[in-house]
């Protein structure tokens, strides 16, 4: 199977990357070829391709950016995804898009449901259920799998982050009031490539495709995902809970990101990746520097 993939450099697109083999041919396109600024460049690349699935892994992800910002991230996030989508449609393609939680206004405690109504708090997120709607209205073989909290050896993400600020310090104050499921790229990258697979066979889910969501188990504060960071990779510090109210950001934050995953479970057997395991192997690739 060939997959054109959007994106090259973020945290998802850099694992499906890595696993590509002789059966797996997956074409990476960098920022320079396909400019998501650029919509119909980037269906010209679809329209031209001879892949077999079109992945999306590329995004504006600069969430506090976006508030003075949105209608760039709308073009990148909304108008690009839809343009890649109907170009798909018109090959017959299966195409596979990333969302996010951020589409949910975050009340509640339960695990939001795919079908549930959204209500995004803040401007990235507008800018995703854009490209959730562009998709879906664009009348193909279509996926869409939210996913939260994002985490890998590669870029800029939370984990690094906590990593980087103990190497100077052995106190730290972590949102603890904001609930969700910290979910390894490397996973979500599995998960796709095996949708992409089942779509590409016609298996009945993936004939239909839908919403789906994708997140860690089991939920967890940024708080406590902290002092698990900090527990494998043996460092001292400890971490005192603030509330979201005492760590103002341009961007408001959901306080609930649980998602609920049964669905993709059911239609396509792919089970809610263990944080923990995904983050003790993120911290063992980031210590020994494991390509």
């Amino acid at each position: 199977m060939k997959i054109l993939l959007f994106g090259k450099t973020g945290q998802v697109a850099q694992e499906i990357c890595t696993q590509a083999t002789p059966q797996l041919e997956i074409t990476a396109l960098p920022r320079a070829v396909a400019d998501l600024a650029d919509p119909q460049a980037c269906a010209a690349q679809i329209a031209d391709t001879d892949a077999d699935v079109v992945i999306n892994a590329a995004a504006y992800t600069a969430v506090d950016h976006a508030e003075t910002d949105e209608a760039n991230a709308t073009v990148i996030n909304g108008d690009s995804p839809g343009a890649m989508a109907r170009a798909a449609a018109k090959r017959a393609l299966p195409f596979l898009h990333i969302s996010t939680d951020y589409v949910f206004d975050g009340g509640g405690t339960d695990p939001r449901h795919p079908s549930e109504p959204t209500a995004p708090l803040n401007a990235y997120g507008r800018s995703k259920l854009a490209g959730e709607h562009a998709v879906q209205a664009a009348g193909g073989q279509t996926a869409i799998l939210r996913t939260s909290w994002v985490f890998s050896r590669h870029g800029s993400n939370f984990v690094k982050t906590m990593l980087r600020l103990s190497e100077s310090r052995d106190t730290l104050s972590v949102v603890g009031d904001q609930i969700g499921g910290p979910t390894p790229a490397a996973d979500i990258a599995s998960a796709l490539i095996s949708m992409a697979q089942a779509m590409h066979r016609g298996e009945p889910a993936g004939q239909h495709g839908g919403v789906y969501h994708f997140g860690g188990t089991p939920a967890v504060s940024w708080a406590d995902f902290a002092r698990e960071t900090f527990r494998l990779a043996g460092r001292c510090v400890s971490v005192h809970d603030i509330p979201t109210s005492a760590y103002p950001t341009p961007a408001p934050r959901p306080l609930n990101s649980r998602l609920d995953c049964a669905s993709l479970e059911t239609d396509f057997g792919i089970t809610p990746p263990d944080w923990k395991a995904g983050l003790a192997r993120v911290i063992r690739n980031l210590e020994t520097k494991t390509p």
